[in-house]
């Protein structure tokens, strides 16, 4: 790892004054992630000065800083900050995760820790990755704007952690004397190259024989969005932010804006890396009501063995809901418009992942 001089002075001098912030410097925290490294590349291409902060290195790239630490360091964050204008807040747990305790070391307590680090390093500008699923109870949407509450019964935990972290970042708009201008981006069900959940586990499940079965009647429309809109979307949020500040402490929803039923989604993946996609359906009450017997049993012999079953009431409630969310305030005061296709995204994704592909044959 590499400390550039300007920041090496800096820290030695013990001043976050004396380094100037640029207005096309950024730190961004989780960048080794999956959704975090494309950030990175597209900054990189932007020509920003980005300096990256994750509990590991996972990449090389000689336009970075990097710097590896623990998100509830504070001391390592706000060296890792110093003459940052904007931050990017990638960090979270995968969604997928059951570590309650890590969901909320990392989304909240981390978030706290963040806030305060960017007031002590007079950061200008948090940009948020947080959730479109901050307003989802596990019943249909339906094209619901950001003005839609925030979920009183949210689906999860991490659903949970994930509204107090962005009520965190948006309250914390204006604070140090206005100097911290905030932001949030929600995007949601992101997917793409080097995904590490999504695709992943849908293979492994088609390989096991565990994609048998549509749960529903199977007309469920739900958003994805591929990587790159995600990350563009936090690049544009940052940008408009520095041209008006009246945006700061507000939401955004991003997606691809292409909504397509769920389980045609899932057929398209499945059938392009050559698993049999499911034809068969059950009852949406009969696999909820199993997915509730399955989580207490789980937590019964949770305490003599780890064992996680396949269908958790949320999983049902996503595979099985209409779940889609309107962009238009992205679109009128972000100026976000996809740059890569949801038929383009699938294609890149299914080239990526060639290494999952089916190598058996089926009639």
């Amino acid at each position: 790892m590499v400390l550039d001089r300007n920041l090496q002075n800096g820290l030695a001098l013990g001043d976050a004054n004396l380094v100037v912030a640029d207005s096309r410097t950024c730190l961004v925290i989780g960048g080794c992630g999956f959704l975090g490294r494309h950030l990175v590349e597209d900054l990189i291409t932007r020509k920003w000065k980005i300096r990256v902060f994750d509990v590991r290195q996972t990449f090389d790239a000689p336009e970075a800083v990097f710097h590896v630490g623990d998100l509830c360091d504070k001391k390592a964050l706000i060296a890792a900050m110093q003459g940052c204008s904007t931050v990017f807040h990638c960090a979270s747990p995968a969604p997928s995760s059951s570590n309650k305790d890590m969901f909320w070391k990392v989304n909240v307590e981390g978030t706290k820790i963040v806030i305060s680090a960017c007031k002590a390093a007079q950061v200008s500008r948090l940009v948020l990755t947080s959730s479109a699923s901050v307003i989802y109870e596990g019943n249909d949407i339906l094209g619901d704007d950001e003005d839609s509450p925030y979920a009183t019964n949210p689906v999860d935990f991490y659903t949970s952690t994930k509204i107090a972290q962005e009520q965190l970042v948006l309250r914390a708009n204006r604070v140090n004397n206005g100097r911290l201008l905030t932001i949030a981006i929600r995007p949601h069900g992101i997917f793409g190259p080097r995904d590490t959940t999504m695709v992943p586990t849908l293979a492994d499940a088609a390989r096991k024989g565990k994609m048998k079965f549509i749960i529903g009647d199977g007309n469920n429309v739900v958003d994805f969005t591929y990587v790159k809109n995600v990350s563009h979307g936090l690049i544009l949020a940052a940008l408009a932010l520095e041209k008006n500040s009246d945006l700061g402490g507000q939401a955004f929803h991003i997606t691809n804006d292409q909504p397509i039923l769920f389980w045609e989604f899932m057929k398209r993946l499945l059938e392009g890396l050559g698993y049999e996609s499911p034809k068969r359906h059950l009852p949406r009450w009969l696999v909820y009501y199993l997915a509730i017997v399955l989580a207490f049993v789980s937590q019964l012999i949770g305490r003599f063995k780890k064992w996680e079953p396949t269908f958790t009431p949320m999983r049902v409630a996503l595979i099985s809901t209409h779940h889609t969310y309107s962009c238009e305030k992205a679109k009128n005061l972000l100026g976000y418009q996809p740059v890569v296709s949801l038929d383009e995204g699938i294609k890149l994704t299914l080239e990526h992942f060639d290494h999952l592909r089916n190598v058996d044959t089926y009639s």
